[in-house]
């Protein structure tokens, strides 16, 4: 498995609706975002999406991983190098903003990532249809940073 920065034009629409259902907010950061992604053979598995928003500090807006694939670390092993290759390149704060509760929230924990605050109805406000989890409709936003 490599893990490796590509184009935007590599990664496929349908692995990013994978993390964030709305097509617009995907067109909203991918152009000017780095984007890294897990290849087995030359083929996309997983994607993650990080916006530059000063010189050490970066947003990272989309980590998508194949729903066959998920739970076989394929997207922390991801992280983990998107991480040291962000550290490479001089950012030292690392953000992103997650559900309140679900899978996603323990992941990043795992993966060092801290509470930094809350966005009451973040979902409710920014897409149109409701997005559920476990039969539990997310609201808020829970705002997460990892320090590297």
């Amino acid at each position: 498995m490599q893990y490796i920065e590509v184009k935007s034009s590599q990664i496929p629409l349908d692995l990013l609706l994978e993390a964030d259902p709305s097509e617009a907010s995907i067109s909203s950061y991918l152009s000017d975002s780095w984007c890294f992604a897990a290849l087995d053979n030359g083929r996309v598995l997983a994607a993650c999406i990080v916006k530059p928003q000063t010189d050490s500090l970066a947003e990272i807006f989309n980590v998508s991983v194949y729903t066959k694939l998920q739970g076989q670390g394929v997207g922390s092993e991801l992280l983990k190098s998107v991480l040291s290759q962000l550290s490479s390149k001089g950012i030292s704060r690392v953000e992103l903003g997650t559900g309140t509760f679900g899978y996603q929230l323990t992941y990043y924990q795992r993966l060092g990532f801290r509470v930094d605050s809350i966005v009451k109805d973040h979902f409710l406000l920014n897409y149109p249809d409701p997005i559920y989890e476990n039969g539990i409709q997310h609201k808020d936003m829970l705002r997460l940073y990892a320090q590297l």
